[in-house]
This record gives C-alpha cells, sequence and structure tokens, in this order.
C-alpha cells in the first residue's frame, strides 16, 4: 500500500491508498515539534489503530511546505518503515508544466493539487484550496500551471480580528442566518463567512475574465472549503481529498 503524507503549515495529513482508492486518511498538528522516532512511531500507531500493519506500506511519498520538519519526517519514516520517501520537488515528474519566473516557487502542495484537479476535469480548471492560506491556481487546457493568487485563509483572517483589535472576542466561524447583523458576534462572523464567499467569487470572476479559455471547471478542496462550496454557485466541485489523490498520481509517474 502507498502511504501519501501531506505537510501543511497547520496539520499533517496523511492518506492510506490501496490501488485508486483510499483505505483511511489522518491527520496530526505540524506545529508541534517532534523528533525522527516520534513521527514514525506516532504514524506506525495510527495505523495500527485501523488494522494496518506497518509491513503493509511498501511506498511513501510526501509533499511539504514546512521545511523545518522534514528531515525529523523523513528519518522517522525510513527508520520505521524502512522505505526512502518521494518528496514532491524540483526534478518530480508531476505532469504540469509551470509558466512562473520561477517555478521553484511554486510550492509543491499547489502543484500536487493542479495534478489532481487536471487529472479530474480534464481541461482548464480553477483550483482553489481552503487551508491556512487561501490558494487559486489557473491551469491551462493542456495542463499548464497559468498562474495563482494567494490570500490570507479563513481562519487567520478571523483571528486578527480578536488578536489586532481590543474589544473583538474570539469567535466560531460559521454561517450566519443573515447578512444583515444586529451584535458584534455574528457581525464577525458575516463579515468572515461572506467576505471569503465575495473574495473567492470575484477573484474566479477575473481569472475566467483574463484568462481566454471557453470552459473553465471550479475545483475547491481544504478543510473550510466545502463550507465555501455550499454557499456559492461559482465553485463546481468539493473534494477534500484532492491533494492526496495529487500525491498519488505523482508517485504513479515517478516510481
Amino acid at each position: 500500500m502507498l502511504l501519501t503524507v501531506d505537510v501543511g503549515n497547520t496539520n499533517v495529513t496523511l492518506g492510506l491508498f490501496e490501488g485508486q482508492t483510499i483505505r483511511a486518511t489522518f491527520r496530526m498538528t505540524t506545529k508541534m515539534q517532534r523528533t525522527s522516532d516520534e513521527f514514525g512511531s506516532q504514524v506506525a500507531e495510527m495505523l495500527t489503530r485501523k488494522g494496518i500493519k506497518v509491513k503493509e506500506i511498501t511506498d511513501v511519498i510526501i509533499s511539504s511546505v514546512v521545511p523545518k520538519v522534514m528531515y525529523s519526517l523523513i528519518s522517522g519514516i525510513i527508520k520505521y518503515f524502512n522505505i526512502e520517501p518521494i518528496v514532491v520537488g524540483p526534478g518530480t515528474k508531476t505532469g504540469i508544466t509551470i509558466k512562473r519566473v520561477d517555478p521553484r516557487e511554486v510550492g509543491s502542495d499547489r502543484i500536487v493539487d493542479a495534478v489532481a484537479a487536471y487529472h479530474e476535469v480534464g481541461g482548464a480548471c480553477i483550483v482553489m484550496d481552503f487551508g491556512t492560506a487561501t490558494t487559486i491556481d489557473l491551469i491551462g487546457p493542456e495542463g499548464t500551471f497559468d498562474a495563482g493568487v494567494t490570500c490570507p485563509g479563513i481562519a487567520i483572517s478571523a483571528q486578527s480580528l480578536w488578536d489586532q483589535t481590543a474589544r473583538l472576542p474570539e469567535i466560531e466561524i460559521k454561517k450566519t442566518s443573515t447578512i444583515l447583523a444586529k451584535d458584534t458576534i455574528t457581525s464577525m462572523q458575516a463579515g468572515v463567512f461572506f467576505g471569503q464567499i465575495g473574495q473567492a467569487e470575484y477573484i474566479i470572476k477575473k481569472m475566467k475574465e483574463e484568462c481566454g479559455y471557453d470552459d473553465v471547471t471550479v475545483i475547491a478542496t481544504g478543510g473550510l472549503g466545502r463550507i465555501i462550496y455550499e454557499n456559492s454557485d461559482c465553485i463546481d466541485i468539493y473534494d477534500n481529498e484532492l491533494t492526496l489523490k495529487g500525491m498519488r498520481l505523482i508517485f504513479e509517474k515517478n516510481k
């Protein structure tokens, strides 16, 4: 079986593939410092709790936007699984051509999402990942990474309200019943929620206007992406496992 490891700024998300099927997913926090033994043993324990033996893992692929954890993570995989993982980066075969001034600037998470989205859609698409940051990337009809926009994530935007003000409280991120808020908490919730939808829809509109492509499918992923997808007519598909699927596709190209 293939173990995919997506290291984001907030969480490490792991997916276990049996062929093309995701058998299980796991999460752990990224912000906690871990040794190689802690990484290796915790991943092995999570697998065991799902009834999966360590020896059943035959391959590992890692995509990371957090360089400081990579030495311990890779060492833990080698030590506990006896596998040298594939790490998505410069030189990795992806099938996506990056049209940027410096292709190395594009994070591996965005490339992985682009690979999965292009494979799923089969043509021009806009990929939205609602993670710690909200990334919105344009993929051309021939599988080219044309452009990308980076915005503060939903949680970052919300946290800035109570961190940078003296009297605003911490709030739950949720949709309000109306945008006509009449108290502090719902006014903050309405601002964060409807503001994110407005931001996403405007960027999608401008991308479609400027790219000149006739048919562009919008696909979203990320933990908070579902609530945006469910409340916007501009997003065609939501797939919370898009990143893990992209890693499996890249593994197939590089194994």
